[in-house]
């Protein structure tokens, strides 16, 4: 690393602390002083157009976002989702390097974040909706094998444990992953895309298919439900969560996190070849003490 680069970093973690403290304007002097010295900081660039953002510099936010994009390609920060917010353009995918990146680096924290901050309880309302469905048709919860699709830690394989005998993980953290494995809950894991992930796997293997706060990542979930029913055994479940709003198709929230109408969710469901057993309407956790709203779903394959 040059003088010049070092320097750079101390002025970014300068504007670091001053951000904090709530001193936008000096923090935001502090990112343009690093970036004169490192024209290609995209942490820089992108912590600027975080201040401009809170600032109301709405056009000099989508230009220091545009810059932190240009000088990361892969997009591990996450600008264009900010861009999208800002822009209101068209949907697109996640990064799969913005979500890797920022799970491997949550996975320290994650339970105690998400569940001990968030009040997440996502694999539990999973649970007893599968629960339900299962009393419905008069059988027992027991699954001989389930994929948990985005398994994280492992909370949604805690949560059923006593009701399945073998449990496949995927999810796109290694981070996540060897804290899944620690577990001892899996039979197998694997570091992949959902869909990836799935498509690794023959016909009509699984009894059951968990997907606990993994969709608010993915935009297009129409490839997702078709290797979902392609891997369930006819009458398999299908369980999720999902993040939901009051309006039409897909949106991206202001917690960057893709939302899906419950319109859309049947119509996709149904398209691959589901049958709608359950809809709970509820809240999987709070975001700034506010419950978010969700949708826990439980779909059979006919």
């Amino acid at each position: 690393m040059s003088s010049g680069e070092m320097i750079a970093d101390r002025r970014f973690d300068y504007g670091r602390d001053l951000e904090l403290r709530g001193d936008l304007a000096g923090a935001a002097d502090l990112f343009m002083q690093a970036i004169e010295l490192a024209p290609d900081f995209a942490s820089a660039w992108f912590a600027l157009g975080d201040v401009r953002e809170r600032q109301g510099d709405r056009t000099g936010a989508i230009d220091a976002f545009s810059r932190a994009k240009a000088a990361n390609g892969a997009d591990f920060l996450g600008a264009d989702l900010r861009l999208l917010r800002l822009t209101s353009g068209k949907l697109a995918a996640m990064s799969p390097q913005y979500v890797t990146t920022l799970y491997n680096q949550y996975a320290a924290k994650f339970e105690k974040s998400l569940v001990g901050d968030l009040g997440y309880r996502g694999p539990a309302m999973l649970f007893d909706a599968v629960s339900a469905v299962c009393a419905v048709a008069a059988k027992p919860v027991r699954f001989h094998r389930a994929i948990d699709l985005g398994c994280g830690t492992g909370l949604a394989a805690q949560a059923f444990k006593d009701s399945v005998e073998e449990f496949i993980g995927i999810d796109l953290s290694a981070e996540m992953i060897k804290r899944a494995r620690a577990t001892g809950l899996y039979k197998a894991l694997a570091t992949a895309d959902a869909v990836d992930g799935l498509r690794d796997h023959p016909d009509a293997i699984a009894d059951l298919i968990l997907a606990a706060d993994m969709m608010i990542y993915i935009h297009d979930l129409a490839p997702l439900f078709v290797e979902a029913a392609r891997v369930l055994k006819p009458g398999g479940l299908f369980a999720f969560t999902a993040e939901t709003h009051e309006g039409e198709g897909v949106v991206l929230g202001a917690g960057l996190r893709f939302a899906q109408s419950e319109a859309h969710l049947r119509e996709l469901l149904e398209q691959a070849g589901f049958s709608i057993d359950r809809i709970d309407n509820a809240s999987i956790r709070s975001e700034r003490d506010v419950p978010v709203p969700s949708l826990v779903m439980v779909a059979s394959k006919a």
